[in-house]
């Protein structure tokens, strides 16, 4: 159960694709002077070295941000992901790739609120010494939980100023993460109608990663799905070829960011002729 150690992957093709969204959704929610939370179910360490023994292993980076590092050609939506990841690397090379709460915490004003959840026993103590070194504001800002993030979430909604984003991505190496997603996002919306959720899946040969998106689409709310296949699926059935998110109540401005964005991506994260995306939403 606690095998998945996200550093495997930081800044994969996946990466990309959920904190681009992430950091567009985050500076929407920034826009007006209330504040808001984040809800982080499954946190991981933060922070992340390219350079370490388990990034550097299959460098998936490589394939993912590494490609779009030097590019100049940049869409918005993906100019300004990499303006937040270039904040860490001030010598120009890809070494250190922030996570979810981190860019959180870059994101957000002294009165907002982050709140993550890590049950892996490891990536909650680097996430804890990680959230320490950070010190200052973001320790007031911060706390963590070292237990479920499906149950946990349940207790923090709604959060106290009634604006904030809940973000679920677990690792779905246990497949009834797929029917535990569908019902947090069920539950949550009956707890915090008005809330954002984002829900990052793997495509991967499961049924269950096919059937999920379409359980959500039946939550009642405006709902925005976008995902991105970067080559064909392996013959063996294992790996991950694309992944996706989808968005209940997403801001309004985040559709035309991708109809932008997603094209170019296809083009620059493909490994194969059978990269593509898709991008739907709710008709309301």
């Amino acid at each position: 159960m606690f095998s998945y150690r996200h550093a495997f992957h930081a800044g994969n093709h996946a990466d990309v694709l959920k904190h681009a969204i992430l950091i567009h959704v985050l500076d929407y929610l920034g826009q007006k002077d209330t504040p808001y939370w984040v809800i982080d179910t499954h946190a991981g360490a933060g922070l992340y070295r390219l350079d370490s023994d388990w990034a550097s292993k299959n460098a998936e980076f490589a394939d993912g941000i590494g490609r779009l590092w030097e590019r100049a050609d940049v869409p918005p939506l993906l100019a300004r992901y990499l303006e937040r990841v270039r904040d860490y690397n001030p010598d120009g090379q890809p070494r250190l790739y922030p996570g979810s709460p981190w860019l959180a915490l870059d994101a957000m004003r002294e009165h907002d609120r982050l709140r993550l959840f890590e049950a892996h026993p490891t990536e909650a103590e680097v996430l804890v010494g990680n959230l320490e070194k950070r010190g200052g504001v973001a320790l007031r800002q911060t706390t963590i939980f070292d237990t479920d993030g499906f149950e946990g979430m349940k207790a923090l909604l709604p959060p106290p100023p009634r604006r904030g984003l809940v973000l679920i991505d677990p690792s779905y190496e246990d497949k009834q993460d797929y029917r535990r997603v569908a019902l947090a996002v069920k539950e949550g919306l009956k707890r915090f109608a008005t809330g954002m959720y984002a829900v990052w899946y793997p495509q991967v040969q499961r049924r269950e990663s096919l059937e999920m998106p379409r359980q959500l689409e039946k939550a009642g709310r405006r709902w925005l799905h976008v995902s991105l296949s970067v080559k064909k699926p392996a013959t063996d059935g294992f790996g991950l070829h694309g992944s996706g998110m989808f968005l209940v109540n997403p801001p309004w401005t985040l559709a035309a960011q991708l109809k932008e964005a997603l094209p170019w991506l296809k083009e620059v994260l493909a490994q194969d002729d059978r990269a593509r995306y898709t991008l739907d939403a709710s008709t309301d």
